[in-house]
């Protein structure tokens, strides 16, 4: 029996090339989705790559709200308006506040292997940073579910990569990210399939 596309919502800060990257899974067949809504939260490199492809941008700036809540609930108003059934944070740096209804329903990827070198003021470079001046032996990605606390929601899958001798930081997010480019869709097929299930805090996936 034929299944719909399942309807994505991706929530984008920066150069949206996690973004991009679902879209082309998509385009080549190999993800049955279909992003209907990118909600920027300022303006950004991602805008124009968004609408470049013929995607429905929706601006919510976080710094022209006046707190916390009235910028959850636009948030809230954008996905629901476009009818999204997974919300996808792709480089998404402004906390909202994950409202009942989209528990379980909102993800996000972390480059690094939570729960290391994660929490608040922990993306991008500093990330990235971090595992090169710890001195660990490898590094990789997180896709894991988002609740009210930074980087603490159950993780669904997670990716590794080598920490090669010579690597700097930005050699070493290259590596991390040809692994997100992988875990992300994986993880949304998952979803979609209808295998997560969340048991005492932990992510299930069903055979």
């Amino acid at each position: 029996m034929a299944t719909s596309a399942i309807r994505l919502g991706v929530l984008i800060s920066g150069g949206g090339r996690t973004l991009l990257n679902i879209c082309d899974e998509i385009d080549a067949g190999r993800l049955d989705a279909q992003v209907v809504v990118v909600i920027a939260s300022r303006p950004c490199k991602g805008i124009e790559r968004a609408r470049s492809r013929g995607l429905d941008v929706q601006v919510a700036a976080y710094k022209q709200m006046p707190d916390t809540e009235t910028y959850s609930a636009r948030i809230v108003e954008i996905l629901d308006a476009a009818g999204v059934e997974l919300a996808l944070q792709g480089g998404f740096l402004s906390l909202w506040h994950i409202p009942r209804q989209y528990e379980g329903k909102v993800m996000n990827i972390h480059p690094a292997l939570l729960p290391t070198h994660g929490g608040r003021g922990m993306w991008g470079h500093h990330v990235h940073e971090a595992v090169l001046a710890a001195g660990e032996s490898e590094s990789g990605c997180t896709v894991h579910f988002v609740t009210n606390e930074y980087d603490a929601g159950p993780v669904i899958l997670q990716k590794r990569v080598p920490v090669l001798a010579g690597d700097d930081a930005d050699a070493l997010a290259d590596r991390v990210f040809e692994a997100e480019c992988v875990a992300y869709p994986e993880a949304i097929r998952l979803f979609a399939a209808g295998r997560l299930t969340i048991e005492n805090g932990c992510v299930v996936i069903a055979e």
